[in-house]
C-alpha cells in the first residue's frame, strides 16, 4: 500500500505543473473490463477543460489541470488515488464509480471537498440536509428506475398490472441501487419484479438469459456497465428477446454496448440524461482549439460518443460550479471548501447551456442547501443498427416523486442516524 501511495503521489507531482492552477483530478480507468466506459468519459472530461484552457485561458483567468489517476474501476485503487491527490489542492472528485463513491463520502465530508456523481453513486445523497459535500444532479439511479417505469406505463396505456419485468443487474452496490425503487413501484403498479444478478465483470451470462427465456418477462431492464452490457445485448439477441422491450439505464446505452451485437442490437433502448451526437455548436470550438490543435485526450477516437458527451457534461457542470464559487468568494484561485459552496448555489438554465454551445442538451436545474439532486428527468433513446446511431424517442420524462421522495428521505435519515450526522439547512 505504501509503495502504491508513493507512486501515485509521484505521478501526481509529475502531472501537475508548479504554477498555480485549479486542480480537478480525473479518477479514470482506461484498463480492465470497464475500460470501454471509462475511456470515452475520461476523454470528454479532459477535452472540455482543455477547451476552456486553450480558448478562454481557463476559468476566471485560472488554468485547470486534470491529472489522471488510474483506478481500473477498483474501489481500493480509487480510494488510494483520492488519498494520493487530495493534498495537491484538489478541488473536486468525480470517480465514475458507485463503489468508490460510497467509500469517499465520509472522506470528502471530513476533508470538506465536494464529490460530484452525476447519474451514479449513492442516490440519497440528493438530500443536502444530510450529505453536505455530495452532489448528484441532474438525475440519479432512482430517478432512472422511475422514468423507465413511467415510460412503460405510457407504452401500456397507464397499466402494468400483471406484467413481469426483469432487472438484469451488475451484482454490486451500483447494480443494486434501483431495487428499492423498482420494488416500491411494483407494489404501486401491480407488476412482478424479477431480480437477476450478474457477477462482475459480466462476461458470462448464459444462465441468466436462459432464465429470461424460460420466465418470459414482458420487459427487461438492465443496470450494467462495461463488458457486461455488450454481453447482455448479444445474449438477448441470441434468444430473440424483442429488443424494443429491453431498456438499459444510461450507463448501459453507449455505442460500445451495442456495436458488438451488430444488427442483433437494433431497436434496443436506454435511458438518456442528455442529448446525443455532435450537432452542437461547442464541437466547432472543440475542433478548432482541441482536435485540430493535436490536444485531444487519449486516442481522440471517442469524440461525439454518448459517454464522451457525458464526460464533457460533467466537466461543464464542474466548470460552472467553479465560476459560481469564484463569484461568491470574490477571487479566482478558489479552494475546495469554496467550490463546495459553488456547487450548492449552482443554477444552470437552458439559456446558459445555449451560451456554452449545448442548447437543448441537458435539463435545467438549480441546487440548494436541501436539494443536491436536481429534477431527475430523463429521456429514452433507441439504437438504429443500420445507421449506427442513437435517436431520442421521447422528451424529458419526470420521475415519480411521490414514490421517490420518501425513499430518499428514509435512506438519508438512516445514514444520518448511523453516522451521528445532524441535519443542516434549518
Amino acid at each position: 500500500m505504501r509503495k502504491t501511495m508513493t507512486a501515485l503521489a509521484l505521478a501526481m507531482a509529475t502531472a501537475t505543473p508548479a504554477m498555480a492552477e485549479l486542480v480537478v483530478p480525473n479518477l479514470s480507468y482506461r484498463t480492465g473490463p470497464f475500460a470501454a466506459g471509462g475511456i470515452p468519459y475520461a476523454d470528454g472530461f479532459n477535452d472540455y477543460f482543455t477547451l476552456l484552457n486553450e480558448r478562454d485561458g481557463g476559468i476566471g483567468g485560472e488554468k485547470v489541470a486534470t491529472p489522471e489517476c488510474e483506478t481500473a474501476y477498483n474501489t481500493e485503487k480509487g480510494v488510494e488515488c483520492y488519498e494520493a491527490t487530495k493534498g495537491s489542492g484538489a478541488l473536486v472528485y468525480n470517480p465514475l464509480s458507485t463503489g468508490i463513491t460510497y467509500q469517499l463520502i465520509p472522506k470528502v465530508t471530513a476533508d470538506n471537498i465536494p464529490l460530484y456523481t452525476p447519474g451514479y453513486g449513492r442516490t440519497s445523497a440528493a438530500n443536502g440536509k444530510v450529505f453536505s459535500n455530495v452532489f448528484n444532479y441532474p438525475a440519479n439511479y432512482w430517478d432512472a428506475a422511475s422514468v423507465a417505469i413511467k415510460y412503460l406505463l405510457d407504452e401500456n396505456g397507464g397499466d402494468l398490472e400483471g406484467k413481469k419485468i426483469a432487472l438484469v443487474y451488475h451484482n454490486s452496490a451500483y447494480g443494486k441501487e434501483p431495487i428499492p425503487t423498482l420494488s416500491a413501484l411494483a407494489a404501486k403498479h401491480g407488476f412482478e419484479l424479477v431480480e437477476i444478478p450478474v457477477d462482475s465483470p459480466g462476461q458470462e451470462q448464459k444462465s441468466q438469459w436462459l432464465q429470461i427465456r424460460r420466465d418470459k418477462p414482458d420487459y427487461v431492464l438492465m443496470w450494467g456497465w462495461g463488458v457486461m452490457n455488450a454481453v447482455a445485448i448479444q445474449e438477448a439477441a441470441n434468444i430473440r428477446f424483442p429488443m424494443e422491450n429491453f431498456i438499459g439505464v444510461w450507463w448501459s446505452g453507449s455505442e460500445n454496448d451495442v456495436l458488438p451485437a451488430g444488427d442483433g442490437a437494433n431497436g434496443y433502448k436506454s435511458l438518456a440524461m442528455h442529448g446525443t451526437g455532435m450537432d452542437y455548436p461547442v464541437y466547432a470550438d472543440l475542433k478548432q482549439y482541441v482536435y485540430d490543435a493535436g490536444k485531444s485526450s487519449g486516442a481522440g477516437d471517442q469524440v461525439g460518443s454518448v459517454l464522451y458527451s457525458r464526460g464533457m457534461y460533467a466537466a461543464l457542470v464542474i466548470s460552472e460550479a467553479i465560476r459560481k464559487a469564484q463569484e461568491l468568494s470574490g477571487h479566482a484561485a478558489i479552494n475546495a471548501a469554496e467550490l463546495r459552496d459553488g456547487f450548492e448555489a449552482l443554477e444552470i438554465t437552458e439559456a446558459r447551456m445555449a451560451e456554452l454551445g449545448l442548447p437543448n442538451f441537458g435539463q435545467p436545474f438549480a441546487s440548494s442547501c436541501e436539494d443536491h439532486g436536481g429534477p431527475g428527468a430523463a429521456m429514452i433513446q433507441q439504437w438504429d443498427a443500420s445507421a449506427k446511431t442513437w435517436s431520442l424517442i421521447t422528451g424529458f420524462i419526470a420521475p415519480d416523486d411521490e414514490v421517490l421522495t420518501p425513499l430518499v428521505m428514509g435512506d438519508s435519515a438512516a445514514f444520518a442516524a448511523e453516522n451521528n450526522i445532524a441535519e443542516r439547512c434549518n
